[in-house]
């Protein structure tokens, strides 16, 4: 089929208005390739990492083989052009809504056999089922510390570790509703787990935006079927709902935002409208005789659960004065009158260093082993791992503990001798600021660059519900990819951008 070969070289760029139906076309340099068949022959893998869709010898993995043919045939450009359109004609957007742009959807979809899925979605439902576990035993009994499988200091010392919520009562003891991991495949083709995130996870809006902009476009490769997308709204409703204080069904919800000044504020439009609720920002609540009321007009209407989307997620800032959050919604907690999705005091659990503890949990509170692993984790506040993660530094990744959306993290491999020296020193001053994780040489997928084939790191974001005991995760979930060539940061807010994920019903692969 000719992946093997090389790309020819690239002509000088020249730009070329991609037509758009709306007001968020862009004009985008693009670039040739010379491929007759569109650029699709001129794909060559990643030698050093796994590719998602071509084996080592260079021939498309099985349930890959048809999309790989398909895509010879097409006009890879157009292909782009025409996502570009249709992501534009329905305004998905990243940013906020002054400084944001259109959500990058790259059109070669990420394909997930049957098998894979299965494996996937037991050790994440594991994962979200301990993880529960453990919030709720670090504001309850706190038997994981006296059983002196984590240490007091590490869990005290989260930024999101929040003492007010100690004895505060949640509904099922269902801390995370709503769970957004970050799963990565490694060079062997192992899938890990990179970070847990169980504060405001963000992205099935644009998942779901990734699925309807490819809608029709490659039919004929999915003829064993491919899992809905569908069910990913009703999933998350139905874990608000179960998050009613009384127990009940049917509790007055509202979205919590910043406003358009958040990043991901066109899916919080989006959360709204599918699932009919109102959006508040916290100037619009108020509590009055131990409840929480949203002004509308000069009405107040009666909030029973809160799904917190906005930015300011701590009860207690930094010098330990309550946060305007905090102000208004931590005494209807208190009385049982409303709870908050995710509950507030969820950041244990997504701390960086807590990351490391993760696969000790499951032991401990499920009596199973991990079926999908975790990066190894490192504690740089131990004097020996410090030591020895300072030796090799050009060996991690080092990243800041409270740290999201890829800033701040130190990549060793791709630094330069100046640049490890000075974080070296970082660590040695202010060692529990930083965790230190193994290098993973994200897998890669083909991705349109410029008209052609190229290989992409990609990373999966899966979402995982709870809704009292019950835990689904949606199939598939959001591929992030680094549109830039050797990246391994795929976050939108660091110009990554996304794919559609396809989850196979059975047949080729499975």
């Amino acid at each position: 089929m000719g992946f093997r070969n090389r790309p020819p070289e690239l002509s000088i760029a020249s730009e070329r208005t991609i037509p758009g139906t709306g007001p968020h076309a862009q004009r985008m340099t693009q670039t040739s390739c010379d491929s007759p068949a569109g650029g699709a022959t001129c794909y060559e893998p990643d030698e050093d990492g796994y590719d998602e869709a071509l084996a080592g010898a260079g021939a498309p993995r099985p349930h890959y083989r048809e999309l790989m043919a398909l895509l010879e045939e097409l006009d890879l450009e157009d292909l782009s052009a025409g996502t570009i359109q249709e992501v534009d004609r329905r305004g998905v957007w990243f940013g906020p809504k002054t400084g944001g742009g259109p959500f990058v959807v790259d059109p070669v979809p990420r394909i997930l056999t049957a098998a894979e899925w299965v494996h996937l979605e037991s050790g994440l439902t594991q994962r979200v089922r301990a993880l529960n576990a453990f919030i709720a035993d670090v504001y309850g009994s706190q038997a994981i510390i006296a059983a002196g499988v984590i240490p007091r200091p590490a869990i005290e010392s989260a930024d999101y570790y929040e003492t007010a919520m100690a004895g505060v009562s949640v509904p099922a003891g269902v801390f995370a509703g709503v769970a957004g991991l970050d799963v990565v495949r490694d060079a062997n083709g192992e899938f890990m787990v990179l970070e847990d995130n169980v504060r405001t996870p963000s992205g099935l809006a644009y998942a779901c935006a990734a699925r309807s902009a490819m809608l029709g476009r490659f039919d004929s490769c999915a003829r064993s079927g491919v899992l809905s997308l569908g069910a990913g709204f009703d999933l998350l409703g139905e874990a608000l709902r179960s998050a009613a204080p009384d127990g009940h069904g049917d509790p007055a919800i509202a979205v919590l935002t910043d406003g358009e000044r958040n990043i991901a504020w066109w899916e919080h439009q989006q959360i709204a409208h599918r699932l009919d609720l109102p959006l508040v920002t916290v100037g619009d609540l108020e509590v009055n005789a131990g409840r929480l009321y949203r002004r509308d007009g000069g009405r107040r209407n009666q909030i029973d659960v809160l799904y917190r989307r906005c930015d300011e997620d701590r009860l207690v800032d930094a010098e330990g004065r309550m946060s305007g959050i905090g102000a208004a919604v931590l005494g209807p907690c208190r009385r049982g009158t409303l709870a908050c999705v995710n509950a507030f005091g969820t950041g244990v659990a997504d701390d960086k260093l807590m990351h490391s503890y993760v696969e000790a949990m499951i032991r401990f509170y499920l009596g199973e082993e991990p079926v999908v692993r975790s990066v190894p984790t490192y504690d740089l506040a131990r004097p020996d791992i410090r030591e020895t993660a300072v030796e090799r530094i050009g060996e991690l990744v080092i990243k800041p503990r409270t740290g999201h959306g890829g800033h701040g993290v130190f990549i060793g491999p791709h630094a330069t001798s100046e640049d490890r020296v000075m974080m070296a020193a970082q660590i040695q001053s202010r060692p529990s600021a930083f965790v230190a994780q193994e290098m993973v040489n994200l897998s890669s997928h083909p991705t349109v660059i410029h008209g052609c084939l190229q290989p992409r790191h990609v990373d999966l974001r899966p979402f995982v519900f709870s809704a009292g005991d019950r835990i689904s995760v949606l199939p598939g979930g959001l591929t992030r990819v680094a549109i830039k060539a050797g990246d391994a940061i795929v976050n939108s807010s660091q110009h990554g951008g996304g794919k559609d994920t396809w989850v196979l019903a059975g047949g080729v692969g499975t």
